[in-house]
């Protein structure tokens, strides 16, 4: 599902700067798309942690064959052998059942986010073990398609404003939060296009 704001926004994006236009000429034709529901996509986050792409979809693909259906109560009642047994840690483990009694006991209040801030949501999702703020705007830019979501830690925004409006010097992180200031309330379409400019296939999460 292509987010409702998503063509305004890139017009009014193209209007303010001629970089972005360009970057929105060179992918014209995609888009953010929003997959899954938030339970899995934040149990995907967790397991993708620190490891290669390769080897979180390997456990990802364990996990689906061992969990077919994936939902709070049954990572609650798994045992701790069958969850290390699709390839998780330890610690992962423990991020999991952490993660699964949030949604259980209503700490995380999925029905109520549309009413909710970025702000009051990150708040909400890094109270979970093993879920830090970036984690918490990957997940509101790919799952929730909230549209003004600026992640300054992310590396790879770092390295695309750097090319694009930094002469390829990396910008501070005070630099960095000025420079979004110009694509406000549309930073994650801008982010989107400034992460394509650096691999131009899609992310999904």
């Amino acid at each position: 599902m292509i987010p409702a704001f998503w063509h305004h926004a890139v017009h009014e994006l193209a209007q303010r700067d001629q970089v972005m236009a360009d970057l929105i000429e060179s992918f014209a034709g995609v888009a953010l798309i929003s997959r899954g529901e938030p339970f899995s996509t934040l149990v995907r986050s967790i397991v993708g942690q620190q490891i290669s792409v390769k080897a979180a979809d390997s456990v990802w693909r364990k996990m689906q064959a061992t969990f077919p259906e994936l939902v709070p109560e049954r990572i609650i009642a798994a045992e701790t052998a069958e969850l290390r047994a699709c390839g998780l840690s330890a610690r992962k483990v423990e991020y999991l059942v952490d993660l699964a009694r949030h949604f259980r006991e209503k700490r995380i209040h999925v029905d109520h986010w549309s009413a909710m801030s970025d702000a009051e949501i990150i708040a909400e999702l890094t109270a979970v073990r093993g879920i830090g703020v970036w984690t918490a705007e990957m997940f509101l830019i790919f799952n929730q398609l909230r549209p003004d979501v600026w992640p300054v830690d992310d590396i790879g925004l770092q390295k695309a404003v750097a090319r694009h409006y930094c002469q390829g010097e990396r910008p501070t992180r005070q630099r960095l939060i000025g420079c979004g200031e110009r694509w406000r309330p549309w930073r994650s379409v801008a982010t989107w296009y400034l992460w394509r400019s650096l691999d131009p296939l899609p992310v999904e999460y």
